[in-house]
């Protein structure tokens, strides 16, 4: 039996910034020629104003930090290809960080320890509440109000509640053992790739202080940036500054109103969608499972909804599917915020899914899309194949290997041109992609690596997953927090 193989080496993404250039490494690019959106000229404010909440002490802590990327931030030792010095906040963005003092609320050493007393559920959610109430204040403001906040979290506070053992009913202790004995399966190296981007039995078992504040953020529209010790000091365990620095102000950056950079525009305006299930406890503290769309525009606008409940069904484990009218009021809704976001209907339209698209999704998706020119069914699934090539490094991120005419598999890490070397410390796993409709995999694969660049809370140009479904996890656990009410946003800008 002839088995055909054939390898391609797809481009990596060229990203738009401020200026003409284009380049694939996000760092590269903002220090050749500034955030994209300076292109919108007068539009654009020139400061970002960040609020500060947390202990007295630890604002200092966080003020002194700020004061530090607004400067340069040498490398320790010799820079190289993937560590870059920082160059100080103005001179990456174009734009002044300021902090008034009048933006800060501190708490006492007092308040906290209160806050703190008696077990670590009732104190996770005392904890919750003191934030949440300074964060409404700030929000409630009509002048003077901040871009984003920064939410200063000490070690103190993370030792005691930053997860906790949920009050579960009985219903959910049900559903996580369904869920572990499916984890204990044959198709058990599947699931744990997969525990990345899709929730785990842990997940609506428990209760994480990160989440649970993002959705208080969702709550009173204000983004928030977590900041803990981990950034704020130069302890050895944590990275260097520089690369701390990197990654923390593309991110405050974006969560402010920024657009960093953005994929070019080489072909009909796309919407770009990633569909995955987590657990929802409604207000009658039934459980139910939803479905959850991640999307994003060619222009990197970005926004979260979420969809009708999915009945759980003991044999389903994690391959979940919607109902054909599940999947019509879905896409729906994603036509309707898309809509409002840009002003015009998507000509394409290109679905991320990591498990197959069934009938009934084919069907209803078909059906609410069916004026929309292109529209791809795509599923990503992690593979155990490997591919191995001459000498010392593994294939180049980007390789395509298709088998037989109908199995192609992307490797989203790997060797790395753009810093001459594998960045990673284990053997690269590739996604298997599988393709619905009238683009083929090859399509599909290039639309994944670009995605791969677009996560804005990370200058990192290594990226594994792409950003329609890299944050399914954290999504659907803020959303479980925020509870069953409408969403009053849906920006992205909440959600990482």
């Amino acid at each position: 039996m002839t088995i055909e193989l054939s390898i391609q080496e797809i481009a990596p993404p060229r990203l738009q910034f401020g200026g003409a250039s284009t380049h694939s490494d996000p760092k590269a690019g903002l220090l050749a020629a500034g955030p994209f959106d300076l292109r919108f000229g007068s539009a654009r404010k020139d400061t970002v104003h960040v609020g500060l909440i947390g202990p007295t002490a630890q604002l200092e802590a966080a003020r002194q930090w700020l004061i530090r990327c607004i400067h340069e931030i040498p490398t320790f030792g010799d820079p190289s290809l993937l560590r870059k010095p920082f160059p100080g906040f103005s001179e990456v963005f174009h734009k002044s960080l300021v902090q008034p003092e009048t933006s800060a609320i501190g708490f006492s050493d007092e308040e906290v320890a209160r806050a703190l007393e008696g077990d670590a559920y009732s104190a996770f959610q005392r904890i919750v509440d003191l934030y949440g109430a300074a964060h409404g204040r700030l929000a409630s403001r009509d002048l003077n109000r901040p871009d984003v906040v920064l939410i200063c979290i000490p070690d103190a506070v993370l030792t005691k509640v930053r997860i906790v053992e949920r009050k579960a009913t009985e219903a959910e202790r049900r559903r996580a053992k369904e869920l572990e004995r499916m984890r204990r399966s044959n198709q058990l190296d599947l699931f744990d790739t997969l525990d990345e981007v899709e929730e785990t039995p842990e997940d609506f078992l428990k209760r994480d202080l990160r989440l649970a504040l993002k959705a208080q953020a969702l709550r009173n529209r204000l983004p928030i940036q977590l900041a803990t010790d981990a950034l704020l000091s130069d302890a050895a365990s944590n990275q260097d500054p520089a690369t701390r620095a990197w990654n923390f102000s593309v991110g405050l950056y974006y969560k402010a109103g920024g657009v960093p950079w953005r994929l070019p525009q080489s072909g009909p305006d796309t919407c770009f969608v990633g569909i995955s299930f987590h657990h929802l406890r409604t207000t009658q503290r039934a459980l139910v499972r939803s479905s959850l769309a991640q999307a994003f525009s060619s222009d990197g606008e970005g926004f979260a909804i979420r969809g009708e409940g999915v009945p759980i069904d003991a044999d389903q484990g994690r391959n979940v599917h919607l109902s054909e009218q599940q999947a019509i009021g879905l896409a729906q809704k994603l036509l309707a915020e898309y809509e409002l976001r840009t002003g015009g209907r998507p000509l394409r339209v290109v679905l991320h899914k990591t498990s197959f698209f069934d009938a009934a999704e084919q069907a209803g998706f078909g059906t609410a899309l069916k004026e929309i020119p292109i529209v791809s069914m795509v599923t990503l699934v992690p593979s155990q194949f490997r591919l191995l090539r001459y000498g010392s490094y593994p294939p180049k991120v980007g390789t395509v290997c298709t088998i037989g005419q109908d199995r192609s598999f992307l490797f989203t890490s790997g060797f790395m041109p753009e810093l001459e070397t594998y960045p990673g410390p284990h053997v690269p796993q590739p996604f298997e992609v599988r393709c619905i409709g009238p683009e083929g995999a090859i399509a599909a694969a290039q639309d994944v690596l670009n995605l791969t660049r677009m996560n804005w809370n990370t200058a990192d140009i290594r990226g594994k997953w792409p950003v329609s479904l890299s944050f399914a996890r954290r999504v659907g656990g803020i959303l479980d927090e925020y509870g069953d009410k409408e969403q009053n946003e849906t920006s992205f800008r909440y959600f990482v």
